[in-house]
């Protein structure tokens, strides 16, 4: 029960209601179906002794109205009572189809919501959240845990109501129709034997859940990274060494799951021996009363009927108990981001700009990463006046990125404050304050689509304004390579990861995003650090072009010819400021200024 309600957790409110709605259709559909069961042995015994109905007031009040309906003899009568069983079957047939319909319906369209939920969650997760997990992590929570989610655990928890209130009907029957003694052994000996099977088995279900919910991660890292690094792959001939990387855990996700459904097969033969050998020994229980073959063929028909019925209904109760304990590790995961999901609040309504007309201030900032001590930012105090060009240098590690986010909004400071004119920034407002910012950073994003697409990133074509498209490509020495060298122009498609254009220009497409939305604020994070000598002076040519568009830049740098006609430059070393001025001024009295003029 706890993992059912597990599951049920997966769902939200309508999603819950839908499920309640559902069950009470199986229920009503199981109540026709018993019915129609339950009606064989008295209508088997009413063939083979008709004289039954002169002797039963309800029989012969019913016989005696049929009249009305033309009814003159006991065979027209009974005809009549075995077609109105039949129908009674068809329709039990007919609702149980469509019973079946909508519970498949409701568990697959729950795929699509519940991957949905997932998917939106994880956008709405801070910055900070994304850097302890991995993009494959992800990808295989959305697709592959949310498909075995809803198969092995949804479709398959519906049938195991189902399928149980079938089975205690069923049984119900048998212990009514026949002998309670007999009965209730057979009830026994069948509860009992799929009860201690399915014991003890459930610790190796768990087990196996658990590999495979663990391997299922493993073979998406591995199919990331190596379609991520395909080109290092190829140069280095090692295609090999990912394909055994990949195998082995593709293999053990392979055997848990046909190990998992060959555990949920076992137990049918052996149910059907004791079944059927059940269904025997009523029978010759029967005759060594004394019954004669004529009263107990009634009692056959009926049992063989209950068997036919009773044995599928038991399996998939039993497959889908193991298939749902079997899910239970992909549940866990599941519940687990989805319940971390509940407080997210998603942004309304148009995001209009934070005023910044002043400056940007940097006030007492302190900031460690989680599960560590370490502080990549202490104490930072600094000042960036609107509309300036400021560099921000330091060698590796020094927290220029970390810096960087701070200011982009993106992480939260421990202790401090940013503050945008006379705004701090907080989480009610980080939003309006992004929307000012354009940002460009090193290793840059294409998708696999057109120039004008790439530019205006994330935005429907009947969005796109081909104008301002062109507006940022000039001002990003983009536009006449796109005018005079491509047969497209800005319908262009650039490949995956833009692989069919140089550095440069991916860098230069990087500005004219960045350009798109008419920035207030401008941060280039090591933007030109990958580029040649003569595509970076170009680059930097590009900024150059904003001097005189009203805005302020912020150039992250290690190679400090990049910043050389910055109006200040703030150093940073082991997280802390520990010069600022400009580049002439550095030169002259920093010690660390020097030292990475030197890299």
């Amino acid at each position: 029960m706890k993992i059912l309600r597990k599951i049920f957790n997966l769902l939200n409110y309508e999603e819950k209601k839908q499920a309640l709605f559902l069950l009470s259709l199986i229920l009503i559909v199981s109540i026709f179906d018993i019915i129609g069961i339950a009606s064989i042995l008295p209508f088997m015994s009413l063939l083979i002794n008709p004289t039954i109905i002169e002797n039963n007031n309800y029989l012969i009040y019913f016989y005696q109205k049929s009249s009305i309906l033309g009814i003159t003899s006991i065979n027209q009568f009974l005809f009549a009572l075995g077609l109105g069983i039949l129908i009674l079957l068809i329709t039990s047939i007919f609702l149980r189809l469509l019973t079946s319909y909508a519970a498949i319906r409701f568990a697959i369209m729950r795929e699509y919501s519940i991957s949905k939920r997932l998917f939106l969650g994880y956008l709405y997760q801070p910055y900070i959240y994304f850097l302890s997990r991995s993009a494959a992590d992800f990808n295989k929570n959305i697709f592959s845990e949310v498909n075995t989610v809803v198969n092995r655990s949804i479709i398959t928890g519906i049938n195991l109501v189902s399928h149980s209130i079938t089975c205690l009907s069923l049984l119900i029957l048998i212990f009514i129709f026949t002998d309670p003694v007999i009965a209730s052994l057979v009830i026994l000996i069948l509860c009992f034997f799929y009860i201690i099977i399915f014991y003890s088995i459930k610790k190796i279900l768990s087990t196996i859940g658990f590999e495979r919910l663990e391997n299922n991660k493993l073979r998406f890292g591995i199919a990331d990274e190596a379609f991520g690094a395909i080109k290092a792959i190829k140069l280095a001939g090692i295609e090999n060494i990912y394909i055994n990387r990949f195998s082995r855990p593709a293999l053990i996700y392979s055997r848990s799951n046909s190990l998992s459904y060959l555990i949920s097969m076992f137990p049918r033969a052996v149910i059907e021996a004791i079944l059927f050998g059940g269904i025997l020994i009523l029978i010759l229980t029967l005759i060594l009363k004394g019954s004669s073959f004529q009263d107990i063929i009634p009692s056959i028909v009926f049992y063989v009927f209950i068997g036919y019925r009773l044995i599928p209904a038991l399996q998939q109760v039993y497959f889908s108990a193991t298939q749902i304990y079997f899910s239970e590790a992909g549940i866990e995961k599941l519940n687990k981001d989805l319940v971390s999901f509940q407080s997210i609040k998603k942004e309304t309504g148009d995001i209009i700009q934070l005023p910044f007309s002043k400056s940007i201030t940097l006030k007492k900032i302190y900031f460690n990463y989680p599960n560590s001590k370490i502080l990549a930012l202490k104490d930072i105090n600094l000042t960036i006046p609107a509309f300036s060009k400021v560099g921000i240098v330091g060698r590796t590690g020094s927290g220029k990125t970390t810096l960087t986010d701070i200011i982009l909004g993106l992480l939260d400071p421990k202790q401090g404050m940013l503050i945008i004119d006379e705004n701090p920034i907080k989480i009610n407002n980080k939003h309006f304050w992004q929307k000012n910012i354009g940002y460009v950073p090193q290793e840059i994003y294409l998708a696999n689509d057109t120039i004008a697409a790439n530019i205006a990133f994330g935005l429907d074509v009947k969005n796109i304004d081909s104008q301002l498209i062109q507006e940022s490509a000039k001002i990003a020495n983009l536009h006449d390579f796109v005018i005079n060298e491509l047969p497209e122009k800005y319908n262009t498609i650039v490949g995956e990861r833009g692989i069919r254009l140089s550095g440069g220009q991916r860098q230069r497409i990087a500005i004219a995003r960045a350009l798109y939305n008419k920035p207030k604020l401008l941060i280039f994070d090591e933007a030109t650090s990958s580029l040649d000598n003569f595509t970076e002076k170009e680059v930097i040519g590009a900024i150059e072009n904003m001097r005189n568009k009203q805005i302020t830049i912020i150039m992250i740098a290690h190679r400090l010819n990049t910043v050389e006609d910055c109006d200040v430059i703030f150093v940073l070393e082991k997280g802390e400021l520990v010069a600022q001025g400009s580049y002439k001024e550095l030169s002259q009295s920093s010690e660390v200024f020097k030292k990475i003029s030197q890299i």
